[in-house]
């Protein structure tokens, strides 16, 4: 048995998140070092290290709850655009993130994960979210 990965353990409640999601298959919270605020991570409750490796029900579930949670961050945010991106090398466990944005260069500015994360700005954000 594979030892439970870090979204493993905030699906289970053994880490906390803020999460503005969930359902059977899924479950979608902010990522504490986003690139722009009202950053999302969306990931199967299936750990299972690669998107194209989620079985057909899974990976639909997946990227149904990716498509209701950026037309939720779109409306929240104001921002006309939403990106998704599937990365794979920070978490072994299959994720997409979502990314609102006005324009390209927003989705170029790095992730600092050099400093705590402010949890207050995130749980206020989840707030908003939430669905």
């Amino acid at each position: 048995m594979q030892e439970p990965s870090l979204f493993t353990k905030i699906i289970t409640g053994a880490i906390p998140s803020h999460k503005i999601y969930e359902d059977d298959r899924t479950v979608a919270f902010l990522d504490i070092y986003p690139v722009v605020e009202g950053h999302v991570l969306v990931i199967s409750k299936t750990q299972i290290e690669f998107v194209w490796d989620l079985d057909p029900q899974d990976y639909a579930a997946l990227l149904e709850t990716v498509r209701l949670v950026a037309l939720r961050v779109r409306e929240v945010t104001g921002k006309p655009y939403v990106a998704q991106r599937v990365i794979g090398v920070d978490v072994p466990h299959a994720h997409v993130h979502v990314i609102p944005f006005a324009q390209t260069a927003d989705l170029y500015t790095p992730q600092r994960n050099d400093r705590a994360p402010d949890h207050t700005a995130l749980a206020a954000m989840a707030e908003k979210l939430r669905f």
